[in-house]
């Protein structure tokens, strides 16, 4: 049995029109896909330690970062007589690391609760960590809580 014309037709009609979907629905698919593969994520990273009794020249563990200010926070500081820490963001490379800016912490020294910030501007992306008092002065550092956001 034949079909009438104008019903085949259609039929054609329908079946280009549902091929021309799925190429449309593919391309947006795989459109959306690269998309999300080049698009860094939004969000910032950071970690959380403490530190006890570090002496001067201390490193802190090393994270990577794609790029974007750093910030590290210490919250109750001790160390005996002193009242000060000197805290330098370094990348860490295969020569001599490059080292930033000292931030000079003191007001976490107040009290448990009490805090110090040194902050960063992008440095460019590669594997971070700070060194605590490089400069020497002989304290053991206690930290109850230090954050690295970068």
């Amino acid at each position: 049995m034949s079909q009438p014309k104008g019903r085949h037709m259609k039929s054609k009609r329908l079946a280009a029109l549902r091929d021309s979907g799925r190429r449309i629905g593919t391309v947006a698919l795989g459109a959306t896909a690269v998309l999300g593969i080049l698009t860094p994520p939004a969000q910032a990273s950071s970690w959380s330690s403490s530190l006890s009794g570090v002496m001067p020249g201390y490193e802190s563990r090393r994270w990577y970062d794609s790029g974007g200010t750093t910030a590290i926070k210490f919250t109750g500081c001790s160390s005996g007589t002193h009242k000060g820490a000197e805290v330098r963001l370094r990348k860490d490379t295969f020569g001599p690391d490059p080292a930033y800016a000292t931030a000079l912490f003191t007001q976490c020294f107040a009290s448990s609760s009490s805090t110090s910030t040194g902050t960063w501007s992008d440095k460019g992306s590669g594997d971070y960590y700070f060194a605590v008092n490089e400069a020497g002065v002989n304290l053991k550092l206690t930290v109850r809580s230090l954050t690295v956001s970068y």
